[in-house]
């Protein structure tokens, strides 16, 4: 069978622009989902994307909990003011997906008040970044950023499945272009690189069901969103191990601090363009697998590392790099 797989690619190839226009076709005609009596349950709706995605929901007329970190937060209280609005509708409940408890809770809460078309979609939007090459950061942040990003929503997908395999929902998960290469982030990026694969197996098996598995890669956003403030380097500096400070000096960590705030700096602030990719691929008839929002220069730095050979996308990244010589 895989001897067969090039002959059969091949086959295919030239048809793949009169099968992507029909896939367009179809996306434009099929009727829209009616969102009425459905239930989405999101994860890190303090702020950001999870934010915005819960009021866009609830406007649209689904039934929506949001799980905030920080029930209390300043992000919740709006969450709960515009829920005030529509009883019923709107329910804010404390979720930490690290905490395999504050998951069954949101699963019962989830559970007694299903309306009546019951439950419709799981959005792992929570998500946590930070900044330090490999040797920077202690196991414990890697088991952290683990536990939250990848583990966290392995966890509320586990909960929630025979829910979403009962009534042939949707799966949405958050990721990033930069599960493609890594600027000075490399812990995200292997959390998100991770949740990539998840969701490609997860995809496959969910067929059969019914369920879609959508994934969403935004560019840089980070103006848009509290995930990643800009980095000090005084406080990377004094992080460091002796062993660390030892190889590496002030100037070579401030140069890459304020690479990597420049690009901070350059995020787009229109989360709501994220949203958009969201909101269709809950409501699409025909929801694509991957929804890349991001800027062309973007879409071509990952175009040039699916498709090129290592040692090329190497050469681009290192050249964009610290330049800075190691003491």
């Amino acid at each position: 069978m895989w001897a067969a797989a090039p002959l059969l690619l091949l086959l295919l190839l030239p048809l793949a622009p009169l099968l992507l226009l029909l896939a367009r076709r179809w996306r434009r005609e099929a009727a829209a989902l009616e969102p009425a009596g459905r239930a989405v349950l999101i994860t890190g709706c303090d702020s950001g994307f999870g934010h915005l995605l819960a009021l866009r929901l609830h406007r649209l007329g689904f039934t929506v909990f949001a799980g905030c970190l920080c029930p209390g937060g300043e992000g919740a209280r709006r969450l709960q003011r515009e829920a005030a609005a529509d009883a019923g509708r709107m329910r804010v409940l404390r979720l930490d997906v690290t905490r395999g408890r504050d998951v069954l809770a949101a699963k019962e809460l989830v559970l007694s008040h299903l309306p009546e078309r019951g439950f419709w979609g799981l959005v792992n939007n929570a998500g946590i970044s930070t900044f330090g090459e490999t040797g920077w950061l202690s196991m414990e942040k890697y088991e952290k950023f683990t536990d939250v990003n990848l583990l966290g929503s392995i966890r509320t997908t586990l909960a929630f499945l025979p829910l979403l395999r009962k009534y042939k929902g949707r799966i949405v998960f958050m990721s990033s272009i930069i599960a493609y290469f890594t600027l000075g982030n490399g812990i995200y990026s292997m959390t998100k690189a991770a949740i990539e694969k998840f969701c490609d197996a997860l995809r496959l098996e969910m067929k059969k069901f019914g369920v879609q598995v959508c994934i969403i890669q935004p560019g840089n956003y980070a103006r848009s969103t509290k995930i990643q403030p800009p980095v000090s380097a005084e406080e990377i500096w004094n992080e460091l191990s002796e062993e660390e400070k030892a190889v590496y000096n002030k100037e070579y960590v401030q140069e890459r601090a304020d690479f990597f705030n420049n690009i901070l700096s350059k995020g787009s602030t229109n989360g709501n363009e994220v949203v958009d990719a969201m909101v269709d691929a809950l409501m699409s008839p025909a929801p694509k697998a991957r929804y890349m929002v991001a800027k062309l220069k973007e879409k071509a730095l990952v175009f040039v590392c699916a498709l090129f050979p290592t040692v090329v996308m190497d050469s681009v990244l290192s050249y964009a790099l610290s330049k800075v010589k190691l003491a």
